[in-house]
């Protein structure tokens, strides 16, 4: 994103302002959000929110930035290097499918979806620090344990993005279309278990006869 966007300066209501602001822009996005609205969410004056932020444009770029960041945090934890194939591919898939059930992670999903077109840099960046992280850091695993072995697999990237869309099945489509709001437990962790049962049906080493 442009770094001409930061704010011009910080002060003891800095988070305020940011608090209010996220919850109303993710509930609204940015063309129906109101700063009069934001203002009373975040409990401070407009003078007060407009000394920080003078357009909703800069506001709006420092919500998807710590939401990026935030993003970028969360896919770390996705691959644990050094576990047995299934178990990581047990834990990546409980990550993935927590994280999609995530009511702010949707809701950023959807704002991010529905400002691409006027904010195209920040749909870039959400997707770059959120699912493009992850699926590399799966694809460079899936890489060595097919070098070693622990799985048959001639195309890690490809592999690795099937692997996402496993653990989104049937459940993406409902949570981006407001069909639900979130994921129940139950519900998530049969979705990982059968993501995984079948990546390893397909991609499991090849058994001697």
């Amino acid at each position: 994103m442009d770094t001409q966007t930061a704010p011009t300066r910080r002060g003891r209501k800095y988070d305020q302002v940011l608090e209010g602001a996220r919850r109303v822009f993710l509930k609204d996005g940015f063309d129906n959000a109101n700063v009069d609205e934001i203002a009373r969410e975040a409990g401070v004056s407009k003078a007060t929110l407009y000394s920080y932020f003078p357009d909703k444009r800069l506001l709006f770029f420092e919500i998807a930035r710590s939401e990026c960041s935030r993003q970028a945090e969360a896919s770390q934890g996705v691959v644990v290097p050094d576990l047995p194939v299934e178990a990581l591919l047990m834990g990546a898939a409980r990550k993935i499918v927590g994280n999609l059930g995530s009511p702010m992670m949707i809701s950023m999903f959807r704002v991010a979806a529905a400002e691409a077109g006027r904010f195209p840099e920040l749909a870039k960046e959400f997707y770059a620090n959120g699912p493009q992280l992850a699926q590399r850091m799966l694809t460079s695993y899936l890489c060595g344990a097919a070098e070693r072995g622990d799985l048959d697999i001639a195309n890690p990237e490809m592999a690795a993005a099937q692997f996402a869309e496993l653990c989104k099945a049937g459940l993406m489509p409902k949570l981006l279309f407001g069909i639900i709001d979130h994921v129940p437990e139950a519900e998530a962790e049969l979705v990982a278990r059968e993501a995984v049962e079948t990546f390893l049906a397909r991609y499991g080493p090849k058994k001697e006869s």
